[in-house]
Formats: structure tokens, C-alpha cells, sequence
């Protein structure tokens, strides 16, 4: 088995459900300059931002098109010049889609991170050459 197929049976057995996907639930912004980032963002978008100085990190309240909370997002600083945008999908278990991700023939970019209280995050690259992340919420991460 490969594939979609292993991975609806990974989702089946692991949320109890048929046809439940992963999607993006939060992204990241890398900025040079943040806050001439985040003026143009909440001119442009009317995103809101709560500011952690001491993670020297912004995070990014939206609203979909109809009202409604939208997919929150966060801004910190570049910490490198080829950083770009990240969107990270939830999982419920970064360690089984990691395998997943190398038996497809994706990469890891970076090892899994707590971020304590909240979750486990991990990048990865696909076939493609595309970054993405995984994001596995656990309020026990520390």
C-alpha cells in the first residue's frame, strides 16, 4: 500500500473518521522589517496583530471572506535571505507523516520542535523542492 491509501488508513485509525484531511492551519512570515510587514499586511488584509517581544514574534489574527475566524498565521523576523512563507498542515501525529513524507520521496528540513504548551512543529520539503511544515497540537509540548 502507498500513498493516499496509506495515509487515509493512517487518518481512519488515528481520528476515528472517514475522508478527514490535513489542511493548513497556520502560516509564517518571514519579514526583514516587521513592522513596515505588518502595516502592510493589516492595510492590505485588515489582519490583526498580537505582539510577543519576547519571542520577537507577531501573531496574525484573520477573517474569512464571510466573517468567520480565518486561519491564524504568524510574523517573526527573516533568519535567513532564501526564508519564504511556510504553511503548516495539522496532523495528529508528526512522527507516522514524517515516515510517510520520506517514503514518498519527500524530505525533513528540520528535526521536530516543541513549542512548549502548544505543539511539535517539523519542515519538510516535497518532491517538488516545496517547503512545507507539519504542526501537531499538544498542549503538553514542552
Amino acid at each position: 500500500m502507498f500513498g493516499w491509501e496509506m495515509y487515509n488508513i493512517f487518518i481512519t485509525s488515528t481520528r476515528g473518521g472517514e475522508g478527514l484531511m490535513p489542511t493548513i492551519v497556520h502560516f509564517d512570515i518571514p519579514a526583514e522589517d516587521t513592522e513596515r510587514a505588518k502595516k502592510f499586511y493589516s492595510d492590505l488584509f485588515g489582519w490583526k496583530f498580537e505582539s510577543f517581544p519576547e519571542m520577537q514574534y507577531n501573531l496574525i489574527t484573520t477573517t474569512n471572506l464571510d466573517g468567520t475566524p480565518g486561519v491564524g498565521g504568524g510574523m517573526g523576523r527573516r533568519m535567513e535571505p532564501s526564508q519564504r512563507m511556510m504553511n503548516y498542515f495539522g496532523v495528529t501525529s508528526i512522527d507516522a507523516v514524517l515516515k510517510l513524507v520520506k517514503s514518498l520521496g519527500g524530505g525533513i528540513l528540520t528535526e521536530k520542535m516543541a513549542v512548549p504548551g502548544m505543539g511539535f512543529l517539523v519542515t519538510c520539503v516535497d518532491t517538488e523542492g516545496n517547503f512545507f511544515g507539519l504542526w501537531e497540537e499538544d498542549q503538553k509540548a514542552g
